[in-house]
């Protein structure tokens, strides 16, 4: 008898990804298929077999990438730019998830820059309540 989950190293229709991936419209329920389809046409790092009739199949490889992006994007706040970026410098596999990826390095100028229009616009702030009590 033929079990409904396929094996480990079976390809995935793109509904069965998109499903495996929870990328499911909260609202209406629908699989985000076209999100997948649409991550191909930015990230060379997704390369599905297309059979017949254009039917895409992903190996958990695949899979892995994209659940990788689709982290990079809607966990971590990156842009596409900011991702295809990392994907080109590094391998899949050796991205840490708690690494800071150079946004705010300290010996980093800008930086340093941002730190202290923060502190300027905090000791405005500080005045501006001031007068405003006092």
């Amino acid at each position: 008898m033929k079990s409904d989950n396929k094996e480990e190293t079976a390809y995935k229709t793109i509904g069965e990804a998109a499903k495996e991936l929870n990328l499911i419209d909260k609202k209406t329920g629908q699989l985000q298929t076209h999100t997948i389809r649409y991550w191909e046409t930015q990230f060379k790092q997704i390369k599905p077999k297309v059979r017949a009739g254009g039917r895409r199949y992903y190996s958990n490889e695949n899979i892995k990438i994209i659940n990788h992006i689709k982290f990079l994007l809607k966990e971590r706040g990156l842009t596409i730019n900011g991702v295809k970026k990392m994907l080109d410098k590094k391998k899949i596999d050796s991205i840490d998830v708690k690494e800071n990826f150079g946004v705010y390095k300290p010996d980093d100028k800008s930086a340093r820059l941002v730190k202290d229009k923060v502190k300027n616009i905090s000791k405005i702030i500080k005045e501006l309540k001031k007068l405003k009590n006092g």
